[in-house]
């Protein structure tokens, strides 16, 4: 981060290593996506390697390995599907005397998601009446309308197909286009763009135990900070896997809502939050009485943790029991890394999961999501203009 030189944990250093080794993506790719030099990235795998032995990717699951047969099998369902798809969205265009140019249009505003030469055979039109029909000169209008839904469709995408209108019409003004948001919400509609919108369900991690009394909360959802380190919050979740759960333990930072420590294991003892805490302090400078809020939580009302925050000079503070919205920008983060990134996604092994955690924090959550309540910045970008004024000040 801007300002302060970070410190990477050995876990965050390992799953960077096992991005690489694992795929076919270069070192550069996956250090731009993680938001470290390329060169760091770089000397962390050959110390890997060196220390490791060259074959660390771990094997390929025989039952993710598909014969011909089956791979045929796959893009026959496919094509099928989005057949079904495309003429569910075309069966009022079916009708006798339906202008063929309907066709042509839907045909037009689908082409990114199937092939043109498909769409044609579909509601049977000819392919070189499409290609005529496409290349009559559009007016100005109709030319700013298409230009926009290639953008709408990248910042999407780019999205991990999480951007609902609000927040593609705030990156589309960061890029300098003047556009009201109404238009943008008609052009996501028509390109048939729905971010993800499930709701997971999220099992219990706060086990109560009585110990929370005499801690109080110093927080009372008022979740805002005038500079970095000063409020602080945490919570515990967990991730499904074949070889059971992963949990993973944040620390955020309510001036930039950026994660600024977390810890995965496959375990929730105290040992957790108290690495997700060490990394934290690695992170960002923690002002003399900071401020860490979470639930009531028995790890987090524990000896063992008090003991601990007390090294940094931390005071703590916790909500009711059974009540989410004293905790709620934690609470908030773990909805939108299930609703955004992991949903529907079935991980083999604990491994899998701990990289696309890992991925959503680093690469997307801290860096690249514009957030709401940061004015449609990223908590970097937030985090990085007060240390800026700092230094200028």
């Amino acid at each position: 981060m801007a300002g302060r030189n970070r410190r990477f944990s050995q876990e965050f250093k390992d799953e960077a290593v096992r991005m690489v080794l694992d795929g076919p993506r270069p070192v550069s790719h996956v250090a731009k996506e993680l938001g470290i030099h390329d060169t760091t990235l770089g000397n962390w795998v050959n110390t890997y390697r060196r220390t490791r032995g060259d074959d660390v990717a771990p094997a390929q699951d025989a039952s993710e390995k598909k014969s011909e047969w089956e791979l045929a099998l796959e893009r026959g369902n496919r094509k099928l599907r989005e057949e079904n798809e495309f003429l569910k969205k075309a069966a009022g265009l079916l009708r006798p005397r339906t202008a063929v140019t309907a066709k042509y249009e839907l045909i037009d505003a689908d082409k990114a998601h199937y092939a043109i030469v498909d769409m044609c055979s579909w509601p049977g039109v000819s392919r070189s009446g499409y290609y005529e029909w496409r290349g009559r000169p559009l007016s100005a209008t109709a030319e700013r309308r298409e230009r926009l839904k290639e953008k709408i469709e990248v910042l999407f995408e780019d999205s991990h197909q999480t951007y609902g209108y609000r927040r593609i019409h705030a990156a589309l003004l960061r890029s300098g286009e003047q556009v009201s948001d109404d238009l943008v919400r008609n052009l996501v509609r028509e390109l048939g763009l729905r971010p993800c919108q499930h709701r997971p369900w999220r099992p219990a991690t706060t086990l109560p135990d009585g110990s929370y009394q005499g801690i109080p909360d110093l927080v009372r959802r008022d979740f805002t900070a005038d500079r970095p380190g000063t409020k602080l919050v945490g919570d515990i979740t967990y991730i499904p896997t074949w070889e059971g759960f992963v949990y993973l333990a944040t620390v955020m930072d309510c001036h930039s809502k950026m994660v600024v420590g977390w810890a995965m294991a496959d375990h929730y003892r105290t040992s957790l939050i108290c690495d997700a805490i060490d990394a934290a302090a690695g992170n960002i400078e923690m002002q003399q009485g900071c401020v860490f809020h979470s639930d009531r939580g028995s790890n987090y009302t524990s000896d063992e943790f008090g003991r601990h925050l007390v090294r940094y000079g931390m005071r703590r503070s916790v909500g009711r029991t059974g009540v989410c919205w004293d905790n709620a920008l934690a609470e908030s983060f773990f909805g939108a890394l299930k609703n955004e990134w992991l949903n529907g996604m079935v991980f083999t092994s604990r491994v899998k999961a701990r990289r696309e955690v890992v991925k959503y924090i680093e690469g997307f959550y801290n860096r690249r999501r514009l957030h709401s309540a940061n004015g449609y910045r990223t908590p970097l970008e937030v985090h990085n203009e007060y240390l800026s004024r700092q230094l200028a000040s």
